[in-house]
């Protein structure tokens, strides 16, 4: 199957999402679970182990300052549904001004993020990766900030790992998903509106919703 990035946004809309077997693999299929894993945007849980991680500050982050490296650097592992065609489309997204990234920084080297498409007020969580302790988690607790500064109602993560429960995910029906997959695509929000926290207001903030 050929994708375009224009057949990719009207997917997402309606709640399915591409994969690949493997890496090398060409053929390209739509998953639609279930189940659907959520992190709802006002349950993020910030352990005191990652707060302390967070009031060091011994890491930089920013947004889509390295879109593809992020692509890449989640596509490197032993097992990986992104194959050369669903990467091709992401970069392209990316350059379409759908798909995003947010990247940790520590001593001058890229050591975590993740990256995932937006349509509407729904933010589809694509993939992460870390290089150093705790990475991914900095990467997601300041997702979930941004998208909660920037409007978001939707933070779609697929599918519920034992990680992502560890924060505060959770997994609903798909009834429930496309539920409130339809409300979030009808809102226009945008997500680099926002201005990027200091370790001490995202705690902060996290501490209010808490």
């Amino acid at each position: 199957m050929t994708l375009s990035a224009e057949l990719l946004l009207h997917a997402y809309s309606v709640g399915v999402f591409p994969m690949a077997e493997t890496s090398d693999n060409p053929e390209v299929f739509w998953v639609d679970p279930k189940r659907r894993g959520i992190l709802p945007l006002d349950g993020f849980h910030i352990s005191r182990s990652l707060g302390r991680h967070i009031r060091r500050a011994a890491y930089q982050v920013t947004v889509n300052r390295d879109f593809q490296a992020v692509v890449t650097a989640c596509a490197d592992r032993e097992e990986t549904w992104i194959n050369a065609e669903i990467y091709k489309r992401y970069i392209e997204l990316h350059e379409m001004g759908h798909a995003h990234s947010l990247e940790i920084w520590q001593d001058g080297a890229l050591s975590g993020g993740v990256y995932g498409v937006t349509v509407g007020a729904a933010f589809f969580g694509e993939s992460m990766f870390s290089h150093r302790t705790n990475a991914s988690k900095l990467a997601l607790a300041y997702l979930v900030d941004r998208l909660n500064q920037t409007g978001f109602t939707l933070c779609d993560t697929q599918f519920l790992t034992t990680h992502l429960a560890s924060l505060g995910g959770i997994e609903i029906s798909r009834a429930a998903y496309r539920r409130q997959l339809f409300e979030a695509v009808q809102e226009q929000k945008s997500f680099t509106s926002a201005e990027l926290p200091t370790a001490q207001e995202l705690l902060q903030r996290n501490t209010q919703m808490s």
